[in-house]
């Protein structure tokens, strides 16, 4: 069996697909994207694919791995690592498809029968967010996650640490204390004010503070951990093993955020898992993106013993009004029930993309850029 092509397609919101076909058939997905980034990264993987891949066996992953992350010298950062993890998931599925097995079953078979999944929140204010939170605990939901704050500048009165705390309480009270409920400062938050936003948000039993601070400044995490009962994470903004190695050793989080579009793939995702669990780190993989992420990540997650949560943001609940789902030919693939999704039982990836209405809305013209958010005094914020 051969890669003999590849297709790539941009589809709404803001995604980019890869589809790889080999000599004898089978096809493999993945997706390669950096949000913002589209065209970069369609580029790094016309780069790997017609420059390596075409032509080899598709079975041969961790050597086809290691070429394309070592053989080009520069190596790591989120456009390559993100082409490289693209690539990575339709490998994998077409090897689950070619030996009629899910991708976990090929990495050492399943530690559980199902896994809880996190749902984001938003709003403007603290009532709108508590009331977004109800609905979602009402739809099922056991773990939620919320942003702490806008834009947050590097000095900030007492006020704008009182303004989180609201946010977070409202949501805390709105909820009860049965629900898992996780922060994140998005990076937004300097290391000065940082350590009191967390202090301020300890009362409210929070399962964790995401990029508490920017991953520039993560020697910071371990003083930050040191001085909280709250769980630190972060993650999605690391590209490989090497980037979380001195979070690790430094003791610096008990909970990493690694996003299988940005580490390399199923390959590497797996790795920095297994070098989580002898520090005794959780892992909650990151995942804002579309079902073939998800599914991804679902893989490794059900062959990780801490792999513990998955973040997700497909609307389980509602199959049928999920926009990310209906590029599946089932959008009811992810069984979803009391907060949980079902172990993927199908080959490869475990789901079956419409790659016919996966061409029909490669038609629109996906253009999608960060907001750029500025301070009152005209300096740009952290989004």
């Amino acid at each position: 069996m051969r890669v003999t092509d590849y297709e790539l397609f941009a589809v709404p919101p803001r995604w980019l697909f890869l589809k790889l076909e080999t000599s004898t058939g089978l096809v493999g997905w993945g997706e390669p994207i950096v949000q913002g980034r589209l065209e970069t990264v369609r580029a790094a993987v016309d780069e790997f694919v017609s420059g390596y891949l075409l032509g080899k066996d598709p079975l041969e992953i961790e050597r086809h791995w290691r070429t394309m992350y070592q053989g080009g010298y520069y190596r790591g950062g989120p456009i390559l690592m993100s082409a490289l993890s693209g690539i990575d998931h339709a490998l994998w599925d077409i090897k689950g498809k070619h030996y009629g097995a899910p991708v976990h079953e090929l990495l050492g078979g399943q530690v559980r029968d199902r896994v809880l999944v996190h749902q984001w929140i938003g709003g403007e204010d603290e009532e709108e967010i508590a009331k977004a939170a109800i609905t979602r605990r009402n739809q099922g939901y056991k773990a939620l996650k919320m942003n702490a704050t806008a834009e947050f500048r590097s000095l900030e009165p007492p006020n704008a640490v009182e303004r989180a705390r609201r946010r977070v309480a409202t949501v805390r009270d709105a909820v009860g204390d049965d629900l898992y409920l996780g922060v994140d400062f998005h990076g937004r938050v300097s290391k000065q004010m940082a350590r009191r936003l967390v202090e301020a948000l300890e009362p409210y039993g929070l399962m964790f503070v995401d990029q508490p601070v920017l991953p520039e400044h993560s020697e910071y995490l371990s003083t930050l951990t040191e001085r909280t009962s709250v769980p630190i994470a972060t993650g999605e903004r690391f590209y490989s093993r090497y980037d979380f190695k001195p979070l690790l050793t430094e003791g610096a989080v008990t909970v990493i955020q690694p996003d299988v579009t940005h580490v390399g793939g199923i390959t590497e995702l797996r790795k920095i898992t297994t070098m989580a669990e002898a520090f005794d780190v959780a892992v909650v993989p990151h995942c804002p993106l579309s079902p073939i992420a998800f599914a991804a990540n679902l893989q490794v997650v059900f062959s990780s013993h801490n792999a513990v949560m998955q973040e997700q943001d497909l609307s389980l609940h509602d199959p049928a009004e999920s926009v990310g789902l209906q590029y599946l030919e089932d959008p009811e693939t992810f069984e979803f029930d009391d907060g949980y999704v079902s172990r993927p039982t199908e080959p490869g990836l475990g789901i079956d993309v419409d790659e016919s209405y996966v061409r029909e809305q490669s038609r629109a013209d996906v253009k999608w850029y960060n907001p750029v958010w500025r301070h009152e005094d005209g300096g740009i914020a952290e989004w």
